[in-house]
């Protein structure tokens, strides 16, 4: 293997119009090996970062999104179609040569949509099985040469064995393909059984053969069919030694998904499992922070293990992997940070496999929370399009086991409601939380927290959009109920009079949302801590009434305590840090520091383009702010700044015939009349 690395990395580096490199081979031959080797050896080499990405597993897309996310820390605009916003993430890279890896590609096609551009900057790396078409250029992986699998064989059977019956051992290596894998698998069966001679392992692996074409049974495997028979006969060898209890383990392990799992989920479902055996035979990897997974094959060789058992049986495995999955998640939190984003993700995969394919198995109780964790997930990064599917399935499966009439069926219509409001789709997110709070009161009467939580979620919208008078019974009916029902130090309360108060504000009744909002904050701040989103937004909240009444330094020290904690929380690009960001520039603005204004609102802007999309009302607002900032710059600025300025911005514009002397004349027009600008 270590003789392909310079040929792979002297392939991608000296053709620069090649930017897709494929190592191609027939399964167990070590592509996935060579492609990893390659990525920790020349990794100094890629400036731009190292992206693996899971072909086999399915939804690439979904995953590069969720790296760029993560690891990129960048925030894909919504209002695109996938394959756009899958292009906005090549787009907006970090910058420097980067590595790209598909492991595993089935079809070329199904990756396609989602490859990087044809540029120098990408270089990337795809390993398959099969050729991918005359425009990719490819590494053909050879098996071992008789020496080298001879040489792996015998570092793997170190006793004297194989210099004994060497003829025995060359023929054994061939009998097996030179394949790395295959022979990985009989060295170490050779090693855990040290009475067994070459000859008697050759004539075990020919009985073993017909069992193993019982194992392969995908008829579209058939270009490197015998290799995978000799991969598979190697597997039978290993699995005739397990004993019961190792061979159910590795059933058990096939229900992951094809990514690495951590082993106290596999103690939590299963109980305590000495891995030690599969570990032994190499049919287990890893072990870093108690991280492990399954080759490819050997997880395809698991399943179809755990296939043949009994219905009850492989109920029984399936019942309490899922039942980990769904703790797993109703472990995900409501609001989640950059550190939590990157500690959740591991479970990502595995809870996509239940919902996808697992969900006959989950309790009915159970039903919704394995979509609520991943629509959570999703949406919590301002990934709506990508949470939206999850929240809509939700809704149809859970109305389905549950019937129309059930609180989960109210937890599904709040949460896709409350993520239509988050992209400004109000009319959608209306009927929506109408019908959950109706649900809600016919479920539980009127006097409950959760009908306090759809009254409070259906004023939210009505204020998003300017629905005062309508918002305001709601609110208060909210507050009353939890006061009554939760007592008055309790998060939910704190967070209603932070509403109540923003709603107050909103409308000028200045003194009657200043109280309201001293106690939500020092409510927040006692149950929450100081750096809490919930206590940001309480800052904020306080800081704009502080605006709107005039006291600016109050409200500069708030505005920038808030986005200093939001920043912490999540990073520098997400929605509610735009929204900090915009605030401030506000108030810089109603302080005539325009300057500064206009960055605040441009760099706001962006985020919010990146995150909502152009017509989301947030992304507007700051527009408004920004165009709002430079009218102001205009006007206060010097004449010969002024028509500089003016000059400079109609070349931007490609105005042919500007006249400076009009531009003037109206600038002065709007200084007479400041209400024309508002106006405007």
């Amino acid at each position: 293997m270590g003789r392909d690395l310079p040929q792979l990395h002297q392939q991608l580096q000296t053709k620069n119009q090649v930017s897709i490199f494929a190592l191609l081979g027939i399964g167990g031959i070590g592509k996935t090996e060579l492609a990893l080797q390659y990525a920790i050896n020349y990794q100094n080499e890629y400036p731009g970062g190292l992206c693996w990405l899971e072909a086999r597993a399915g939804d690439v897309g979904s995953r590069l999104l969720s790296f760029a996310r993560i690891h990129l820390n960048l925030l894909i605009p919504e209002g695109l179609t996938f394959e756009q916003q899958v292009g906005y993430c090549w787009r907006n890279w970090v910058e420097g040569k980067a590595l790209i890896i598909f492991d595993d590609v089935q079809e070329y096609g199904a990756i396609k949509p989602y490859l990087p551009p044809s540029t120098p900057k990408f270089k990337v790396l795809l390993t398959s099985r099969k050729r991918l078409g005359n425009n990719v250029y490819s590494l053909p992986l050879a098996v071992l040469t008789p020496e080298a699998a001879l040489e792996l064989l015998q570092s793997l059977v170190s006793d004297g064995r194989i210099s004994a019956e060497l003829e025995q051992a060359q023929s054994l290596c061939q009998q097996l393909g030179y394949l790395p894998l295959a022979i990985e698998l009989v060295g170490r069966y050779l090693y855990k059984s040290p009475t067994r001679t070459i000859s008697q392992v050759r004539q075990q692996l020919d009985s073993l053969r017909l069992a193993a074409e019982a194992l392969c049974k995908h008829p579209q495997d058939d270009e490197d069919m015998n290799a995978k028979l000799g991969v598979a006969a190697a597997f039978e060898l290993s699995w005739t030694i397990l004993s019961p209890e190792a061979q159910r383990l590795g059933c058990r392990l096939s229900l992951f998904a094809a990514t690495p799992f951590k082993w106290e989920w596999v103690e939590t479902a299963f109980g305590e499992n000495d891995a030690a055996e599969l570990y032994g035979l190499h049919l287990l990897s890893g072990g870093e922070n108690r991280l492990f997974s399954l080759h490819p094959l050997i997880r395809e060789f698991f399943a179809m293990k755990l296939s043949e058992l009994p219905e009850r049986e492989i109920e029984e495995d399936k019942c309490p992997f899922c039942g980990v999955m769904v703790a797993q998640a109703k472990e995900i939190p409501q609001t989640l940070t950059v550190d939590e984003v990157a500690r959740v993700g591991v479970v990502i995969p595995h809870l996509e496999v239940a919902a996808n394919n697992l969900m006959d198995v989950v309790e009915d109780e159970d039903t919704g929370w394995i979509f609520w964790g991943l629509g959570n997930y999703y949406k919590e990064q301002g990934l709506y399009q990508a949470a939206e599917p999850w929240y809509e399935n939700c809704l149809k499966v859970v109305k389905t086991r549950l019937g129309d009439n059930h609180p989960d069926v109210v937890t599904s219509l709040n949460n896709l409601a409350v993520l239509y409001d988050s992209q400004g789709r109000y009319t959608e997110a209306e009927p929506l939380l109408q019908k959950a709070l109706k649900l809600m009161q016919q479920l539980d009467g009127e006097n409950h927290p959760h009908v306090a939580t759809a009254l409070n979620n259906l004023a939210l919208l009505y204020k998003s959009q300017g629905r005062y008078t309508e918002a305001e019974p709601l609110y208060l009916q909210a507050l009353k109920l939890r006061q009554q029902l939760l007592g008055d130090n309790h998060l939910n309360v704190a967070i209603t009079l932070n509403n109540l108060a923003g709603l107050y504000d909103s409308q000028g009744r200045y003194t009657e949302a200043e109280p309201l909002l001293q106690q939500a904050l020092a409510l927040l701040q006692q149950l929450d801590g100081n750096n809490h989103p919930h206590v940001a937004t309480s800052l904020n909240n306080l800081a704009g009434l502080y605006r709107s009444q005039g006291r600016y330094t109050e409200a500069e020290l708030l505005y920038q305590q808030a986005l200093k904690i939001m920043q912490q929380l999540y990073g520098d690009n997400h929605p509610d840090v735009a929204q900090s960001l915009n605030n401030l520039a506000l108030l810089y603005n109603a302080q005539g520091n325009y300057t500064e204004a206009e960055a605040l609102s441009q760099q706001a802007l962006t985020i919010f383009q990146q995150t909502l999309g152009n017509q989301h009302p947030h992304t507007q607002d700051a527009l408004l702010a920004v165009k709002i900032s430079r009218m102001q710059i205009l006007l206060h600025c010097d004449r010969q700044t002024l028509v500089s300025h003016l000059q400079a911005l109609a070349q931007r514009a490609e105005i042919p015939e500007f006249n400076p002397e009009v531009a003037l004349a109206m600038l002065e027009a709007l200084e007479n009349n400041p209400d024309l600008l508002s106006e405007l």
